[in-house]
């Protein structure tokens, strides 16, 4: 199953029965919260999904945006409507930033059909659909959380794949290299790593390039399918559109989920710049 649906597709798929369940996980690192932007427009039946609360556990050891429990992630899909024999599309604002997380962690945990709208509520409003404000009360889901779905690094994980494979730094080229770090307290990035900006992932419009481009993209890069391959970034969340952009072109990859924000944890851990 293709990961991505456009606007006509999913137009379509809104009036059938059942539907899919459509969940809204705008947000931005910087605020302001993604739920002001859900109360002012969402699409038709969209339920909220809170990236910090839903999506992720506490910050700590594990990163700023760890994995949440499965028992955790299960109750707030449940109380957003998501069951499994229901397809499920996420959507943010535009690039998938935010999507791609969710999208990435709903597949993790074992749902079986998730697709992303390809440029998200900007590419939905800018083609006249309909947005409204009301707030639904979904029936609860079914959803049961089985991990395992999708293949995953710890540190020393994705240490040895930055040896003998392809494991790519899905931040900023800037924040890579260690020239400015606005969020973490260490500049750097894991030695061996590769910088591949999510930013070349998609179009200006947000909408994620033809799968031949990101192919050549990434291949360009050392990351094909004959490779061992795997992302990651600050705290695990541009890392996830990484790894969705990789599915698009056809090359299987590892998330490390804690990235960065849990390299760093250990002082023992190896730091490289430049």
């Amino acid at each position: 199953m293709h990961p991505l649906v456009d606007v006509s597709a999913l137009a379509r798929q809104l009036y059938r029965d059942p539907g899919p369940v459509l969940l809204d996980v705008r947000w931005n690192l910087a605020g302001p919260p993604g739920i002001e932007a859900y109360r002012r427009g969402h699409l038709p039946g969209a339920v909220f999904v809170d990236l910090d609360r839903d999506v992720a556990a506490e910050p700590g050891a594990g990163g700023r945006h760890p994995l949440p429990s499965a028992d955790a992630f299960q109750e707030a899909m449940r109380r957003a409507g998501v069951s499994a024999a229901q397809p499920v599309v996420v959507y943010d604002e535009a690039d998938a930033s935010a999507a791609a997380r969710l999208w990435w962690t709903l597949r993790y945990y074992g749902h079986p059909d998730v697709r992303v709208l390809d440029g998200g509520f900007r590419a939905w409003t800018g083609a006249g659909r309909p947005v409204e404000t009301d707030e639904p009360d979904p029936p609860r889901g079914d959803f049961t959380a089985r991990p395992g779905g999708l293949p995953v690094l710890d540190a020393a994980g994705a240490a040895a794949l930055a040896r003998d494979g392809v494991l790519l730094d899905a931040r900023a080229a800037e924040r890579y290299r260690g020239e400015k770090e606005p969020v973490d307290p260490v500049a750097g990035h894991i030695p061996g790593a590769v910088s591949a900006p999510t930013s070349d992932n998609v179009d200006e419009s947000g909408c994620f390039l033809p799968s031949l481009a990101l192919r050549e993209r990434f291949a360009g890069l050392g990351a094909t399918d004959a490779q061992h391959v795997g992302a990651y970034c600050g705290s695990g969340i541009t890392a996830a559109h990484e790894v969705l952009a990789l599915t698009i072109a056809g090359v299987p990859a590892a998330l490390y989920v804690g990235s960065w924000s849990e390299w760093i944890t250990d002082p023992s851990r190896p730091v490289a710049t430049g």
